[in-house]
């Protein structure tokens, strides 16, 4: 089964959000939605997730599921305000509660957040099956830029979140807390197992040197023999070494601290205040 894909790409945080629907069905899943959020200010606004509902309400479309391939620390997820417009569960694969964990410490949480992944709908298991209307979906876990990291695998495409980005740029770092070099190595080995004409879209892009357009579809066959990091014949150890003393020079995202707080509550925002304000913690030389 080859879906419809429709991509939408947000340029402030160079994210690429999902709507994937069924070939000549009703049904979608929306996958990696963006709350935009002005780190100056603390604003958020949500002109990227009204370009969303303007689609799936164009094409008359039904949301069954708002998936998130991780809590990620780049953007602010929608899925609450998806939620609340369009319905639909929210989901991620169920290592989320390691993540929410490791960063409750980091953040000094309040004590009634819960590390359970209850805050989302749903927590996916590695090769878990689901359904968007008459389609199939499979959630693997591919973990190593995250913990939690789950790559989705719905007909002849797979959204790979942040484990690849496209040939010409290479693949995701590893040095956040929880990553791990080897298990990325491995996680990709994963999806480079697939068919060759599979279908591979990737939750970001950074226009490598030397590309004039943004992209983001790329396909198995072309990672093997392009990708700049792990085309064949790249061993894990020569890969870790790679990725390890790239990563060492890269400095943290600019919504990292914003996002995965927020993120990791399903996209809700921290509890208010006494003055009904919600607050973000920016925790001092411990990252």
């Amino acid at each position: 089964m080859t879906p419809r894909v429709k991509a939408f790409f947000d340029e402030a945080t160079y994210t690429v959000s999902y709507v994937v629907a069924e070939p000549d069905g009703e049904h979608c899943a929306i996958i990696d939605s963006v709350l935009d959020y002005d780190p100056k200010s603390g604003r958020t606004s949500t002109r990227s997730a009204d370009a969303l509902i303007a689609y799936v309400d164009g094409q008359g479309l039904s949301v069954d599921w708002l998936i998130e391939t991780h809590a990620h620390a780049d953007h602010v997820s929608a899925a609450p305000y998806l939620k609340e417009k369009l319905g639909g569960r929210t989901a991620i694969g169920e290592h989320i509660a390691s993540v929410q964990g490791l960063f409750k410490t980091v953040f000094n949480l309040e004590a009634e957040f819960a590390t359970d992944g209850s805050q989302f709908d749903h927590r996916f298991r590695d090769g878990e099956t689901y359904e968007i209307g008459a389609m199939a979906g499979r959630a693997i876990h591919t973990p190593g830029h995250t913990p939690a990291c789950m790559s989705h695998i719905i007909g002849d495409a797979v959204f790979v979140g942040d484990t690849l980005f496209m040939p010409d740029y290479g693949t995701a770092r590893a040095d956040f807390p929880g990553g791990d070099a080897g298990e990325l190595y491995r996680s990709i080995q994963r999806i480079l197992a697939l068919e060759p004409q599979t279908r591979l879209f990737t939750c970001h892009d950074y226009k490598a040197p030397g590309r004039d357009k943004f992209a983001w579809q790329s396909s198995v066959a072309e990672q093997r023999e392009k990708n700049i990091h792990v085309h064949d014949g790249v061993s894990e150890e020569d890969y870790v070494e790679m990725r390890t003393t790239r990563d060492a020079t890269l400095d943290f995202p600019m919504l990292i601290l914003p996002a995965i707080q927020i993120n990791i509550r399903a996209g809700d925002l921290p509890p208010p205040e006494d003055n009904g304000v919600s607050y973000l913690k920016i925790p001092i030389n411990a990252l």
